[in-house]
């Protein structure tokens, strides 16, 4: 074999090489983060639009089904790639349990957090000026002026919800295939049962990216105090079950 041909092959394996580190590194590091802008995206979209068409039948019906029948379909059609989590405070509890590097931690909660940015900016531009007034563009607020009671609220409601995901999606001993089904319904259950109290948010980048396009800020520390308290929570409890038993996350 001549000099030429060597050094073609050579040449060869070294781009096929070099693409398969690129397809690696896209799959592994910025596919998934990708999957978490654009489904928080929906998410919220979904979430707000729930709140704001919601304005002339008060209660919580609706955004209660609207967002946990969101959560449920996003998490059993993107959760093989990036985990589904689409909350800040559900990565958190993730990463923690031993379920997801740290280092796509960060990105992870950027990425969800721009994507609730583009959520809100959406349900504004297909819904009324005056609905998206009068629901103040879906933002969360507490509906009592307890605010110890909202936050209280916030970090169970977030407790049961990363719970359920913790031990129905990530870890080895306990996870089911009907873990997206049963994450969207703690959804639905908190908000029956704390949306009158705190607004049942248990996800910063659902508060944040209303809040942000809506210019509404009231109390909106709750929504990130109460959250990442109830995942921190989580964490501990299953720490405490499971001693230093690694857990492995299931949907990749």
């Amino acid at each position: 074999m001549s000099t030429n041909c060597l050094g073609t092959e050579m040449e060869e394996q070294r781009e096929c090489s070099r693409a398969d580190r690129m397809r690696w590194v896209y799959e592994q590091h910025v596919q998934p983060c990708l999957v978490e802008l654009f489904g928080t995206s929906l998410f919220v979209f979904v979430g707000c639009a729930s709140v704001i068409e919601n304005v002339a039948a008060s209660g919580v019906l609706q955004p209660a089904v609207a967002h946990g029948l969101a959560l449920a379909v996003l998490i059993m059609v993107f959760g093989q790639i990036s985990g589904g989590h689409f909350n800040p405070a559900v990565s958190l509890s993730v990463c923690l349990c031993g379920g997801m590097e740290l280092l796509r931690l960060v990105p992870y909660i950027l990425a969800q957090m721009c994507g609730g940015l583009i959520g809100a900016s959406l349900a504004k531009a297909i819904c009324s000026t005056g609905s998206y007034d009068t629901a103040l563009g879906g933002a969360i607020h507490p509906n009592t002026t307890d605010l110890t009671k909202a936050t209280q609220a916030e970090v169970m409601m977030t407790l049961f919800l990363t719970m359920v995901v913790c031990m129905g999606a990530v870890n080895s001993r306990t996870r089911s295939p009907w873990a997206p089904f049963c994450i969207g319904l703690a959804v639905t259950a908190n908000i029956f049962a704390g949306g009158t109290v705190s607004g049942a948010c248990m996800n910063p980048a659902r508060a944040f990216g209303p809040a942000v396009v809506a210019n509404q800020w009231t109390h909106h520390w709750i929504y990130w105090v109460g959250p990442t308290f109830g995942a921190l929570l989580t964490v501990t409890f299953i720490r405490l079950l499971f001693g230093d038993q690694k857990t492995r996350v299931v949907l990749k």
